[in-house]
């Protein structure tokens, strides 16, 4: 038996601001699940940032519709022991509208 394309877990979170105890907000990210996915086309580039040179990393990752896919939310993928967090910036449905593309970004991890 082959994995189709979508052999990538992945779990999704979202960003929720709880107040903290001097009257701020902290985000903290509640997980919504787990999905299979795509993790394609990753690219990197420098870019200014605060005069200072910034690595940037992108992917395009491709998921079944959902609709938490939205961006603001966070995508974590672990393998080999190695998690990789990446911020959706775009969720753009194919013609079909059977699948999605996710412009991401990649951030620290957590």
């Amino acid at each position: 038996m082959r994995a189709g394309p979508l052999r990538h877990r992945c779990t999704m979170f979202k960003p929720v601001l709880t107040k903290n105890k001097t009257g701020g907000f902290d985000t903290t990210w509640i997980e919504l699940g787990k999905l299979w996915s795509e993790i394609a086309l990753p690219s990197g580039r420098t870019a200014p940032f605060a005069e200072q040179l910034k690595a940037i990393v992108s992917a395009e990752i491709r998921v079944r519709p959902r609709g938490d896919a939205v961006a603001g939310n966070r995508l974590v993928h672990t393998a080999n022991g190695i998690a990789t967090t990446y911020l959706i910036e775009a969720s753009l449905p194919n013609n079909e509208r059977d699948m999605l593309r996710l412009l991401c970004s990649n951030v620290p991890n957590p």
